[in-house]
């Protein structure tokens, strides 16, 4: 696995935190200094916990595990769909579903009301409807390919759940905390880390910092799928 050098981090922007103002105390041991009113983030730390990050990653999917890939902010969608598609892990790029992981089977009765609704439409049945009742099961199947065409493959709760931008998926860190999932997180200067495993200070804003960290994510995960397949 080739981990990435302080010039690569730098020029993709990861040391940039949030203003001095927004910070949180638990961040501190991984704040090199202060510019300008905004927190500058240590990058030989930043090393050091993406390094760790990625030597789980790759330890639990050389097992068969499954990490779940989260992240919603608007600059980072495509990009958790992208990487979810090429490594085939389940993914949320849009709103996080309350139960995900603590209420399973309610989760999974949806996943399986899209597999039927995708399954009609595929095999053409939806013709025996009127316009009316057709347009209405158009809403309903892209409503729930919005909430769970993701995680349609899901089949049980993840081994392990990244997460890119904390503060929008609060609901998400307390869903795995309960539920003993390790959690990896990018975690910016005003993140509280209480819950989170696997720490990974970085920006978690500039789309140069996202494409980074996510493109090591895949290659990790790419990497131990590979090294798996040739052992059996």
């Amino acid at each position: 696995m080739k981990t990435p050098n302080i010039l690569d981090l730098l020029k993709a922007g990861l040391h940039f935190g949030h203003k001095t103002s927004k910070w949180h105390p638990s961040m501190a041991k991984f704040i090199l200094s202060e510019k300008k009113g905004v927190h500058i983030i240590d990058l030989k730390k930043s090393i050091e916990c993406l390094k760790t990050a990625l030597e789980f990653i790759q330890k639990i999917i050389s097992e068969d595990g499954i990490i779940l890939l989260v992240g919603t902010k608007e600059q980072a969608k495509d990009k958790i769909k992208e990487t979810g598609q090429a490594v085939q892990m389940p993914y949320v790029n849009n709103k996080w579903i309350s139960g995900t992981i603590t209420n399973w089977p309610v989760v999974k009765k949806q996943i399986l009301k899209l597999k039927k609704r995708r399954e009609e439409k595929q095999k053409n049945e939806w013709s025996k409807y009127t316009k009316k009742e057709q347009l209405l099961l158009q809403k309903e199947i892209e409503k729930l390919e919005q909430s769970y065409g993701g995680i349609a493959n899901l089949e049980k709760t993840p081994d392990i759940i990244f997460i890119l931008d904390c503060k929008k998926n609060k609901t998400a860190i307390h869903e795995a905390s309960l539920k003993k999932v390790p959690i990896i997180a990018v975690c910016d200067t005003d993140v509280n880390i209480k819950q989170i495993t696997y720490p990974i200070p970085a920006n978690d804003d500039a789309i140069k910092s996202i494409n980074f960290i996510l493109e090591l994510i895949k290659d990790s995960i790419l990497e131990a799928q590979k090294s798996r397949q040739l052992i059996t």
